[in-house]
């Protein structure tokens, strides 16, 4: 089975006195990757033929090359909002805006 444990990053707190909700993030660190690569990724993984691959890359590469280098450093990210009574939250370590918890989401098979 794969680790279900997720760490995510605390961007919002409130605190109503009675409950806390806590709006997390979850907290990837990402490499930048640009477009350009990418596009010759998507390329390499719909064309089968090495030959054809072997042909075209070169063109492309130069293409590519010419066009402004665009980086990007996005991932889908999971978003939780949880809604917790003070006592839960205290004994959980009262965690503030910025702080990183652990949850570990997994199937219920009971």
């Amino acid at each position: 089975m794969e680790d279900t444990q997720i760490r995510y990053k605390i961007t919002q707190l409130s605190d109503n006195g009675i409950n806390i909700t806590l709006s997390l993030i979850e907290d990837i660190e990402l490499e930048s990757v640009s477009q350009q690569q990418l596009m010759l990724e998507a390329i390499d993984r719909s064309i089968s033929d090495e030959e054809v691959k072997q042909q075209i890359r070169p063109i492309l590469e130069a293409i590519l090359r010419s066009q402004p280098q665009t980086v990007i450093k996005t991932y889908p990210k999971t978003v939780i909002q949880i809604n917790m009574p003070r006592k839960k939250y205290e004994k959980i370590g009262s965690p503030l805006v910025g702080g990183k918890i652990l949850i570990d989401i997994k199937l219920d098979t009971k």
